[in-house]
């Protein structure tokens, strides 16, 4: 229970540190209002925010043997199911991912496929 507790620690930490990197200097004033709400309601299925628009970052991916696959920063990384959001639609009609760099590793926080419903 003790290591679980740490691991939820930990995750809430990590979003705090990628959210505190997020800024809207106006970059996204053009951006519809439902398109903004939908990125403000986006939740992990773990029940944590992803943040909002500044911070997820619109993707390709790729299936490999049933997991989904984005590039970030010039690499390929796996998505943790953990982090995969199929339930809560993509209006944006491309896939969405929300991570974090912490000192050169990525994790993901959250993922939505283009073809979320």
């Amino acid at each position: 229970m003790r290591a679980r507790w740490l691991m939820v620690v930990v995750a809430v930490m990590a979003t705090l540190a990628g959210a505190a990197r997020a800024f809207d200097r106006g970059q996204y004033d053009n951006v519809p209002a439902d398109i903004r709400a939908w990125f403000k309601s986006v939740v992990s299925p773990s029940g944590m925010p992803c943040c909002d628009i500044a911070d997820g970052h619109r993707t390709s991916y790729d299936r490999r043997d049933g997991a989904y696959w984005v590039p970030i920063e010039g690499l390929w990384w796996q998505v943790p199911e953990r982090a995969v959001i199929r339930n809560q639609g993509n209006p944006v009609g491309e896939a969405v991912v929300w991570y974090v760099n912490q000192r050169g590793s990525i994790v993901i926080n959250c993922f939505v496929p283009a073809d979320a419903v």
